[in-house]
């Protein structure tokens, strides 16, 4: 049991602790440098955008008080290993993708995306206007961090293929990069499926390692050359309709600091979040014209493989609602977005399919 559910079970947290004048809480004076471990390797295109700024965010709003030292991915730590660095206390926080970290608990990759989940103002509907940061909060205290969303991908990319995508048979035996439970809904069609850091995606495709991947979408997946090793490329993707990035900070680190300084961290977060999703959405155009001019078949998967998506991925999220905690993450999420996708549909996606129609019409 850990010291919170201690406090929480035993006499001193119950009728005890009414009778107990409790010391206010120690903060650390002065200022102070929090070791920030990263997914990323340094000055990767879009994600590495977000992490510098969530760093001057901190040290804006804190004037300079609280200064966050950014590692790109294998200078402290590996990609994969940010999570026990910031449980176990060797660093600060980290930023990065939280479905990496399924293996911990897989209601983490809620608070990235999930198969046929929410798109990006889903998700914020869901966690800025509902219950999904308290249920980050809750998720992230059974391990030790106070986890806040602090980036945002949009909807990512259907992938990078050596050959066309005709059928869902096409993907059984095809090595293919996908993190998170997309990665394991892939494997139900067949697909051996690897989850490799962003700086090991293009060697692993030069080598044949991998015979097409995911990563994030044009713009990004430019950066990284996938065009110069893959001749075709599916923009619309099951897997991450909506991704969210995330900063996780040692809960007791979190809470030494002070309230306004916690303040700044959550704050700092939900901007680079927003500022993320523009600059993404705002590359992403440019770039697919430049893969279509520079030779990328750009293509689209049949309906018969969108639907096996879409098998694939309810029975990959049904084989953990035995999970008390994940059920209760999914059940809010799924209603989140069932009602707020229905409004968006009959407004957002209306307008957008009509007002696209009329204006090449008249141009």
């Amino acid at each position: 049991m850990d010291r919170r559910s201690f406090l929480k079970t035993s006499a001193l947290g119950g009728s005890a602790a009414a009778a107990t004048t409790l010391a206010a809480p120690a903060y650390a004076q002065g200022k102070r440098t929090l070791t920030m471990v990263t997914t990323w390797p340094r000055g990767l295109a879009g994600v590495w955008d977000s992490v510098e700024r969530v760093v001057q965010n901190v040290s804006d709003i804190t004037d300079g008080q609280i200064t966050i030292d950014p590692k790109g991915a294998g200078e402290l730590v590996g990609a994969f290993e940010v999570f026990d660095a910031v449980t176990s206390g060797q660093a600060d926080m980290y930023h990065g993708a939280d479905y990496y970290f399924t293996g911990q608990h897989p209601a983490f990759a809620y608070f990235t995306a999930v198969p046929m989940g929410m798109t990006a103002p889903e998700i914020m509907t869901w966690y800025y206007g509902q219950d999904g940061k308290a249920l980050h909060h809750e998720l992230g205290e059974v391990f030790g961090i106070r986890s806040f969303i602090a980036g945002q991908t949009g909807a990512q990319g259907g992938g990078w293929f050596r050959k066309e995508m005709k059928t869902a048979a096409d993907f059984n035996g095809l090595k293919f990069r996908m993190p998170g439970l997309g990665g394991q809904a892939l494997s139900k069609l067949g697909a051996s499926v690897q989850v490799l850091p962003g700086g090991e995606i293009y060697q692993a495709l030069s080598t044949g390692a991998l015979d097409g991947t995911e990563w994030i979408g044009p713009w990004s997946d430019e950066k990284l050359g996938l065009q110069e090793v893959c001749d075709y490329y599916y923009p619309a993707g099951f897997h991450e309709p909506g991704a969210a990035l995330s900063v996780a900070t040692n809960l007791d680190v979190f809470e030494g600091l002070t309230p306004s300084q916690q303040r700044a961290i959550e704050v700092a977060c939900a901007d680079a979040h927003q500022h993320n999703y523009s600059v993404f959405i705002a590359n992403n155009g440019p770039a697919l014209e430049r893969l279509k001019s520079g030779g990328t078949q750009v293509l689209e998967f049949s309906g018969e493989i969108w639907d096996a998506f879409g098998q694939a991925s309810v029975e990959v999220l049904e084989e953990f609602t035995s999970d008390d905690l994940f059920k209760k993450i999914h059940d809010s999420a799924q209603k989140s977005m069932r009602e707020s996708g229905q409004w968006l549909s009959v407004s957002d996606g209306k307008y957008s399919s009509e007002r696209n129609r009329v204006l090449a019409a008249l141009q």
